[in-house]
This record gives structure tokens, sequence and C-alpha cells, in this order.
């Protein structure tokens, strides 16, 4: 089932928060709102799955206009951060509860409810209650119970949220799982970049309302649009040095560092531009030497991070691979891979 926006406005008090919004999301595909708290990603989801009246535009779902149709006639299924589910009910009856709501035959719920608990991978679970399964088995319920009864899209709204990081790890892979089986439309709303790169077919990023940009993970991250998009993306995140142009050159006065602009970019001499330098593109694959001091220094196992902090105070953050020759403090003369910089100009657009 497609889901299209079309100048989706939603005011809250007089206050407009999204302004005529445009977004399809394709059949069949995972798509992630992702932004900061705040941003309209929780706003747009509940307009679509009909908690929030919209109050100007469409949301159609196919070729039929369910803007100003009642949530329970959207055929939405809708995951919860906190699950709701019914502590005085068992398993079985939480994930049957919308199935009796529809008047299904006994035979059918039954059915309809043992094969979903084997796709969530909770058959052995369906007589106890809410109160006796952990966190993870929790979510698996609410899963369930939001699929039972095939909705023509599954809403997620922060939905790991209260899961350890192991669970999170878990739960990641198997909601994509369950969502590429079923072939079910579904959006996810997430403020964790991490959850939404590995569980997403495309991504679009919100900030004040608005899409900065829709794309593939992989796309988003080597080529965004914005710095803000740029530095929203990347664990750790991306670093930036404020410049200006000198003869086909960005140049840091504070630091040093110097570097050409991309192939086929002509900027004016003196005009101020902001370079960002992801930690995988500083260490010691590079072109051009940069010196500071490592002011932190984490083991992550297979992999290190560190801060070099540079003569001006500016940041560089630099994984890689496990190494025990490097603490805060030392002096440092890495090298910094140019032709993987990204520009940007003053005010944030990409080069």
């Amino acid at each position: 089932m497609q889901i299209v926006l079309k100048d989706f406005t939603k005011t809250f008090d007089g206050n407009t928060v999204i302004d005529r919004m445009n977004l399809t999301v394709r059949d069949g595909e995972m798509l992630a709102l992702l932004g900061p708290s705040g941003c309209g990603k929780s706003t747009t989801l509940f307009a679509i799955c009909g908690i929030h009246r919209v109050n100007g535009g469409q949301i159609l779902f196919g070729e039929r206009d369910v803007s100003n149709m009642p949530s329970q006639q959207r055929n939405v299924g809708v995951v919860f951060q906190n699950y709701a589910l019914y502590p005085h009910m068992s398993v079985f009856d939480n994930i049957a509860f919308p199935l009796k709501v529809r008047n299904d035959s006994k035979a059918d719920i039954a059915r309809d409810v043992r094969t979903i608990a084997e796709l969530t991978h909770i058959a052995e679970l369906l007589g106890r209650r809410p109160g006796q399964l952990s966190g993870g088995q929790q979510q698996r319920v609410a899963l369930a119970r939001a699929l039972v009864r095939k909705p023509d899209v599954l809403l997620l709204d922060e939905p790991l949220a209260n899961l350890d990081a192991k669970l999170r790890l878990e739960m990641r892979s198997e909601i994509r799982r369950i969502q590429l089986e079923t072939g079910i439309t579904a959006i996810l709303v997430t403020h964790d970049q991490v959850e939404a790169m590995s569980m997403c077919d495309r991504i679009a990023i919100m900030k004040g309302g608005q899409i900065l940009q829709i794309d593939a993970p992989k796309d988003m991250y080597h080529n965004p649009r914005t710095s803000f998009v740029a530095g929203f993306l990347g664990n750790p995140p991306i670093s930036f040095l404020d410049g200006r142009t000198m003869d086909g050159r960005f140049l840091d006065e504070g630091t040093g560092v110097t570097l050409p602009l991309p192939a086929g970019v002509t900027v004016a001499n003196g005009t101020g531009l902001t370079v960002g330098i992801r930690p995988e593109h500083f260490g010691h694959a590079g072109d051009v030497p940069v010196r500071g001091k490592v002011v932190f220094a984490e083991t992550q196992g297979r992999e290190n991070l560190y801060d070099v902090a540079l003569p001006n105070g500016a940041l560089l953050r630099s994984v890689q691979p496990a190494r025990d020759d490097v603490r805060p403090g030392d002096e440092v003369s890495w090298q910094l891979n140019s032709a993987a910089a990204l520009f940007f100009t003053e005010d944030g657009r990409r080069l």
C-alpha cells in the first residue's frame, strides 16, 4: 500500500508545526522519519494513523483519501513506545483483541493468533500475562497485535526506546525480518540514526516540521545535502572546520588545514565555508597532514575512538583499528583524506 502526504499541514492552538509537507512512502518499503525531538515526526505519524486531525492537505492510502477518516476505518497497525498491553489479559487475548472487536469467529481468531505468534517467535508465550514477560517479549506481543488484523500499513513510534542495548540490536533485525516477510508498508519514527540506517529502505530527515532530505541510508550518509543532515548521521559524529576560500582551496587559518575544493566547484576568494570530516577519513590514510593533541580516547574492542584538539581548539574525531600506543595528552600528526571531505556554505548547503 503506497502512502502519500500532499501538502500536509498540522497546527496546534494556532501554531503551524508542519506546513505543506509532501511525502510518498512506497508500497512495501520501510521508511524512517528521523530527527531531533520536536521536529514533527511523531505528529506526522499520528496524523497518518488518525490520532491527529489534518488541518490542510491530504493523506492517501493508495487511491483512498483518508484525511478525515476515523482511525478505526484506516486499517493501520500501530506499535507505541510503551507497548500498551492489557496487563490482566493473556498474551493470546492481547493479540486477539482487535480481532474480537472486529467480531471474527473463534476459529479464525485462534488460527490468526497462532500464525502471527509463530511469525513473531512468541508461540510458547501465549498463555502468559505481560507482567511475566521481558521487555523484548512484550514488544513482540505489541508487534503481533498490530499485525494480526492484516493492516495496510504498520506504524512504529520509537518502538525500541525502552529496551536495553542488546535487545535493541536483536529487535532491529527482528522487526525488519517481519516487515520483509509480510511485505507490509511500514513507517518508523525514531531519533536514533542507527535504528533508521539499519532497519529502513529510506530515511526522511526532519527539522522544524520540514523534510530536509529523503534517501537510502548509504546515499544520505555519503551525500548529505546540508550540514545538518551530515551532522545528524554518523556515529561518532562528523567534525566541522570553518574557513575561507583562497585560490580554489579551503583554508582554516586557525589550524593551517588546507584542502582542495571539489572538482568543478568555483567559489570567489574569501567566501566562508565549512568542511565536514567523518572520523573514518582522519587517521593514517590520507593526503593532508594535521597536527593536534589527543584529548579523548575510547576503546571499543575492535576499534578505538579519538578526539584530537587542533591549535585553535577545534576538534577532529578519528576511528581506527584497536591500538594501545596513543593516549590522551599525546601529540599526533595524522592524515586527513581530502577526497572524502564534505563542503558546505555558511548557511549549511552542500557545495
